[in-house]
Parts: structure tokens; sequence; C-alpha cells
């Protein structure tokens, strides 16, 4: 079924929750700096837009477009343009600030929006490798270490915390609220926010995707779990994080006893399985028309997950792609008519697109966004 093409208004930002990183009882889970995250509940407009395609600069190292998390294009420059001159940059016998820059000899440099690109030092590739689906990379970067797939950024060491506690947390507190279970005492401590009375909601998770492990990691701060399934098409992924990357998560994840790995398609699981859910929260490609990750942005997708979301403090809640900080050339066709590009009606935001379809399905869809430094931009969920 189609996404429908709407797009939403001006954003009003709202301070929505600070927490202090915390461990479970039951597992020590991998450090991390304090959070105090800031939300934009964006509301919706009728405006259409068409729906989104990407018209990103294919990355020189990846010749894969393939890719299973959040969608972003980047490029390994193997050469800095300063490197050509440094016998040029010096300075009565002291090399310049440009000649040092140009010693490392290779950048990494992304694409955020036409025209607009982050562009760093590459320290170190960890590892790369080509698994079925896609190309896997480990690099350390301006941003710490980082996993690349398929040329794109999915998460930093520096910041990725930003992207999975704003996934999570919000989703399973609203949960809570939902059964009337949420602790409301205004003496509670932040550190104590996650820790819900014994035996309430929300207990049982759904994540589809989330190979890195840290979407799993931040399920698995809630006491009140009692089951965490994950789904992700990928294996070697999940290895390659577990062995580069063990802060996302690692094998303190992937060895809990609430924790169930499930290597497959997260579509055909959750259309197939009778199993209900408190929350379901889907870490995933974005939708690429006839890439693989559309079929999970559909309104019959949608009306499935409802479904399968348990009564009445269900939650669903889905990565949505970049909530537009920086405003992209591309994203309004008119500029694309004015720029004769020959493409009028391509855009590169999907944010609005999942909101709404969202809304048709549910009796609620809440939009929010927060600041990912390592993306270049705001980067958007949306709860229902």
């Amino acid at each position: 079924e189609k996404i429908l093409r709407t797009t939403p208004s001006l954003p009003i930002f709202l301070p929505l929750y600070s927490h202090e990183s915390t461990r479970g009882n039951e597992m020590k889970l991998p450090h991390r700096r304090k959070l105090v995250s800031a939300f934009s509940f964006i509301s919706t407009s009728s405006t259409s837009h068409s729906f989104r395609h990407h018209n990103f600069v294919h990355p020189i190292a990846s010749p894969r477009r393939t890719s299973t998390t959040k969608n972003k294009t980047s490029i390994l420059v193997k050469m800095s343009e300063s490197n050509q001159n440094y016998n040029n940059n010096t300075n009565n016998g002291q090399e310049t600030i440009e000649a040092q820059r140009a010693k490392g000899g290779f950048r990494y440099v992304e694409d955020v929006a036409p025209g607009l690109k982050l562009d760093m030092e590459l320290k170190t590739i960890h590892h790369t490798s080509i698994s079925d689906i896609q190309e896997v990379q480990v690099i350390d970067s301006y941003f710490g270490k980082t996993l690349v797939t398929d040329g794109k950024t999915q998460s930093a060491e520096h910041d990725e915390f930003v992207y999975h506690e704003s996934l999570v947390h919000p989703a399973l507190f609203w949960s809570a609220l939902l059964s009337g279970t949420a602790s409301s005492s205004p003496s509670s401590s932040p550190s104590s926010s996650l820790r819900h009375p014994p035996g309430t909601a929300p207990k049982s998770v759904f994540i589809g995707g989330g190979g890195e492990l840290a979407t799993a990691r931040e399920v698995l701060r809630h006491s009140t779990i009692s089951r965490l399934v994950m789904v992700d098409i990928d294996p070697q992924v999940i290895d390659v994080c577990k062995r580069f990357l063990p802060e996302w998560g690692g094998q303190a994840v992937l060895d809990h006893p609430k924790f169930q790995l499930v290597v497959g398609d997260a579509h055909k699981y959750l259309m197939e399985t009778k199993e209900t859910f408190d929350v379901i929260i889907m870490d995933i490609s974005d939708p690429i028309e006839a890439g693989p990750g559309i079929a999970l942005y559909t309104q019959e997708f949608y009306r499935r997950a409802k479904e399968l979301l348990s009564k009445p403090n269900g939650v669903f809640v889905t990565q949505a792609g970049s909530a537009d900080f920086v405003p992209h050339p591309h994203a309004f066709p008119e500029v694309g008519r004015e720029n004769g590009d020959g493409d009028a009606s391509r855009e590169t935001t999907c944010f609005a697109p999942i909101m709404n379809t969202l809304a048709t399905v549910f009796d609620h869809a809440v939009p929010y966004s927060c600041p990912v430094a390592s993306f270049g931009e705001d980067w958007g969920f949306v709860m229902a």
C-alpha cells in the first residue's frame, strides 16, 4: 500500500526527559555518559509532497547500495587534497597546519544533503568485510569508533547512546504510563526512573533490526522486561559489532537470559507470529522505494503491528529518518524544477510520510526528534 505523502509543519521544541545511565540488576551493561535529551514534537499539515527517493553521491569505497539500517551516504576519500601541495606548505622550515593534516592522507566524507557534507580525518579502519547483505566496516574518525554499512554511518561512539536512548525509552515509559504502573513519585531520582514496580508493564518487547545490539541494551535496562525478541537479517553485522563495538552491548546482551536473537526477516516474523508484545521497536533502514525496507512502512504492516500489541499499553515506535534540521535543496519538488535536475518529483525526507501513514492506523502518532552530531542532522522517530 502507498505511504501517505504529506509533510509536517514547523517544529515545536519541548524537553521530554532527563536521566542518568543505569545498570540493570541482572546484567552489567556497558557504561556510558549521562544523557539529557530534548525532543522536537512536530505538528502535522496537509501539504502534499511526493515520496522519498535518494539522490546522493555513490560512495567510492562501497559499490553495493543495499542497507539494513539508518540510511546515509558516505565516501572514504583516499588522499587529502592538501597532500598534493605538501612540499609547498612550509614556513621557515616548519610545516604548516595544512601540511600536518596532509600527513594523515585519508578522509571520511559523508553526504548530509545535496551540497552539504561532513568531512573528517579517517584515523583507522578496524574492520571491513562484505556479507550476503551489505558491506560492513568499523572505522575510527572524529566521532570515535563508527559502524558503517554500505558506506553509510549507522552509529558512532560519540553519540550512539543519543539515538538508541531516544528510540527506546520514550516508548517503554509510554507503555508503562498506559498501563498505569509508571512511577510518578516526585522524589524519584533520574537513575531510578528505569525501574518500574515489580511485575508491571512493559514486559515483552520486539526489536526489528538493531544489529548493533545497542537498542537491546537500552531495553534491558528496564527492570520489568521479561522477554526481548530481536530479529535482524544480517548475522555478520551482529558478529562485527560484538567483536569491535562491545560498548554497544556486545556479548552481555547476547548472553542475557531474557534476550532471544532470531536471524531472519523482521517483516516475515511479525506477519507469521502469534505472540503479542507490549512494545514493538523498528530500528531498520529508511523506506527506499524498491528497497528491502519499504514493506516495513506500509499501512498493511502497521495494521499487523497494531494487532500484535498488548492492550491497553501497547506502543509502536520506529526510526523515521532525517528530521530536516538543515533544509535539503531536493526535499521539495519545486526546487527540482527550478534547478532543472531532471527529476522534480524527488525529495530526501521520509519523516512526514511515516508519521502520517502511522496516523491512519493508530489513534495517536507522535513524532519527535533529537540531534545526532555524527549524522550531521536531527534524526526523527514516531511513536504510535
